[in-house]
């Protein structure tokens, strides 16, 4: 019998450490909420729905240990309970692995079919990327398909707080030193990431070292162009389009080398199935012959059409805020010359500060309830059109405001800037006896463009880093601080925990500081890059240096996107994917708009070609000659994109080679079998099988095992202590009833 409780051989799994069980062997932790000892019911349904958890996901295959989380602090406060998690049968680990790579050949992700089950040691060793992805399906797969159908904070499961793997912290470190200490990334840093985070967050980090290294051109040739031809240059405009074009088209088949390298092209077509999705009936399909669940495209369609109203009303609400700011602004600054004018020029920043985060976050959450009623039934589709949204959000918060000078400021100033005399009325109320406010004569400020996008390229990156490593790490830190004072100022006590054995309890301290770590969203971060390159490619005509500070900012967001994984986030779920998703679309129409603006930009403030002739006059401008100007611009950008596409699709890569051999090496062995008359039907017939109970871990067995691993380490030691899913659950509501008896202790002396 094989044993149950090591389902990680040598020769199976590959780790990145020098110890053979990192982090005791845990698979994944379950952050079990408790409702506060004041909630009496609520405790009580928290403590059925424990024991259900314990049972579906013994009956699963996972070894369970039970261990405190955070203590109730005073008697209505929350608490948590630690669930450990192992797979706990090395047979029911290979199945796993068999399954998923026999269903990655028929999708055509793999172009051979994997060997037995029971050889899966002398194939490629499984990853722990791999792993922890196969764990996670186990613990979330309906119960049909041999998961124990855990949903975390969904109907029944809305204690599972969160379901995360452990940091390999060893790893971590050397992942941060080797990369402090590098000026470029290589191959194999990101195989290393891929094997360690999946390659949904390799994939991250492939384009952000391939976008680094693209930068170097327009960084070094945008020095130059500012030194001898300054702003607003055509020669700059032209090359840094072509540059666009080609860093876009790059990459197109960059991640399709990637895919391929990793073993994972075509994997988008293997979709995750959504527990929410809500379907009306179900039907045959008409390929397959099976029975499916089907929502009305209909109604889907219906709901998608609210995107329209929705991107309308960004345009309204958030447009008119920075539209009203930005009045507000050129008003004090440029034409008010009363009182305090030195504390009133900062009024526009407040008022961002304060209205743009607080309408961000409301229209993040309807375009979360938008994608919700949409009722996709897949992940990738869901993830997909919510990016959508959130695209056509950030376009408006990070453009917008460089767009109304560009394009409003300067050429309609001299008509707009009389209607400017509202805010001078408005103020005049709050005057003695309404005295005119001082104001001087207002003249266009040729200057302001170019001083916003500095802003927006250098400045606000530099703000962006401190918000995502700093700020969280001081709120962390804060909270603690704040929590820990107002629980002594009360004087109220809550549960005391049992003590934790003593070769735990580092390692549990640790594992309660990670659950209290947010999630990892690689969204934020793509974001961040794609609006980023809108930046190079719609404005860096104005100031050239645009790439120099991007080049800068892009060799520290590495390292601090990478340290932001490492110790302010929760480990991410190893997902994999085959490209960047729903972002490769976003950064084709930024290209493609770039080429529009640079032209514009150029034609409107270009001083040798008259742009500048008429300042605040567009009158003076020709419309048909802007207009024109703009049309060629778009069509030479799509015949040199034409020509690009066919050049770099000619370009032989290692990761096409890979394929071709594989394909190759397919196709003659399948030669060799039918010359030699030796086809095995053996896979066939067998057929493939799901995981339909967990291998049953009875006392004796675990009394034997024992007994046979005499002086076993702490990480060994850690599974023994309860020895079944049943005193897993005592364990579990033993301190469930400490929280209850709390409750009635304050009670009685009250």
């Amino acid at each position: 019998m094989a044993d149950s409780r090591d389902s990680s051989p040598e020769g199976l799994v590959s780790t990145n450490t020098n110890s053979k069980y990192p982090n005791f062997e845990v698979d994944y932790v379950i952050s079990y909420s408790l409702p506060p000892p004041s909630s009496p019911s609520a405790l009580a349904e928290a403590e059925a729905s424990f024991t259900q958890l314990i049972t579906l996901l013994s009956k699963t295959g996972f070894a369970l240990e039970v261990r405190p989380g955070r203590p109730p602090t005073t008697p209505t406060s929350p608490s948590s309970l630690l669930i450990f998690l192992r797979i706990a049968s090395h047979p029911l680990l290979e199945k796993q692995i068999y399954r998923y790579r026999v269903q990655d050949w028929l999708y055509g992700v793999r172009t051979a079919a994997p060997g037995p089950p029971n050889s899966l040691s002398q194939q490629e060793p499984i990853t722990d990327a791999e792993r922890l992805r196969l764990a996670y399906l186990l613990i979330t797969k309906p119960v049909n398909e041999g998961g124990a159908g855990i949903t975390p904070g969904l109907g029944q499961w809305r204690f599972v707080k969160s379901v995360f793997p452990l940091h390999d912290r060893r790893f971590n470190k050397q992942w941060i030193k080797d990369w402090s200490t590098k000026y470029i990334l290589d191959d194999d840093d990101l195989l290393k990431i891929r094997n360690q985070f999946g390659e949904k967050v390799a994939f991250y980090f492939a384009f952000l070292q391939s976008y680094f290294q693209f930068l170097l051109f327009p960084a070094v040739f945008g020095a130059g162009a500012w030194l001898i031809l300054g702003g607003f240059s055509w020669v700059y405009a032209v090359v840094n389009c072509l540059w666009g074009v080609i860093f876009f088209e790059h990459w197109k088949v960059k991640e399709v080398d990637l895919a391929v390298q990793w073993g994972v092209r075509g994997v988008g077509k293997i979709q995750l199935p959504r527990p929410q999705f809500k379907f009306e009936r179900e039907g045959v399909d008409a390929v397959t012959g099976e029975i499916v669940k089907v929502y009305s495209p209909y109604k889907r369609l219906a709901r998608q059409a609210l995107q329209v109203p929705f991107a309308g009303a960004c345009v309204v609400v958030l447009g008119g805020l920075i539209l009203g700011c930005f009045g507000i602004e050129i008003f004090i600054t440029e034409v008010y010359m009363g009182p305090f004018k030195q504390y009133l020029t900062f009024l526009p920043t407040v008022l961002l500060t304060i209205f743009m985060p607080t309408f961000t976050t409301l229209f993040t959450k309807l375009a979360e309830r938008l994608t919700e009623l949409e009722n996709y039934e897949t992940v990738d589709a869901h993830q997909a059109s919510f990016v959508q949204k959130i695209f056509v959000l950030n376009f408006i918060t990070s453009y917008l405001g460089i767009f109304l000078t560009a394009f409003v400021y300067v050429p309609f100033g001299k008509i707009l800037v009389p209607y400017l005399d509202v805010f001078q009325l408005t103020a005049q109320k709050f005057t003695a006896e309404g005295k005119p406010l001082p104001t001087k004569e207002w003249v266009i400020n040729p200057d302001r463009l170019r001083k916003q996008v500095i802003y927006f390229t250098v400045t606000a990156q530099i703000v962006n880093f401190a918000t995502e490593v700093i700020v969280p790490y001081a709120k962390r830190r804060i909270f603690k601080t704040v929590e820990k004072v107002q629980t002594e100022i009360k004087g109220e006590k809550g549960v005391e925990w049992p003590g934790d054995a003593e070769e735990e309890h580092k390692f549990l301290q640790r594992v309660r500081e990670e659950a209290g770590l947010d999630q990892y969203d690689v969204t934020i971060d793509y974001r961040e890059m794609v609006i980023q390159f809108g930046y190079l490619s719609l404005f860096s005509v104005v100031w050239p240096l645009t790439g120099c500070s991007f080049l800068v900012n892009n060799w520290v967001e590495a390292r601090s996107d990478a340290m932001k994984i490492a110790a302010n986030s929760q480990r991410p779920i190893p997902w994999r994917a085959d490209s960047i998703g729903p972002w490769l679309n976003a950064l084709g129409f930024l290209s493609w708009l770039g080429s529009i603006t640079s032209a514009a930009l150029v034609y409107l403030f270009n001083k040798s070609g008259g742009g500048q002739l008429g300042v605040g006059s567009v009158w003076e401008i020709p419309g048909w000659a802007l207009l024109l100007a703009i049309l060629c611009s778009e069509h030479v950008y799509l015949g040199v994109q034409f020509v690009v596409r066919g050049v770099i699709k000619r370009l032989d890569s290692p990761g096409l080679q890979k394929e071709r051999a594989e394909r190759f090496a397919m196709r003659k062995e399948l030669l060799e079998r039918m010359v030699e008359e030796e086809v095995v039907s053996e896979q066939a017939e067998k057929g493939v099988g799901g995981v339909v109970d967990g291998e049953r871990i009875t006392r004796e067995v675990l009394e034997e095992e024992a007994r046979v691993h005499s002086g076993l380490g702490p990480e060994k030691v850690f599974w023994l202590r309860q020895r079944s899913a049943g005193e897993s659950v005592e364990v579990g509501r033993g301190l469930i009833q400490l929280v209850s008896l709390a409750n009635n202790n304050t009670a009685k002396r009250g």
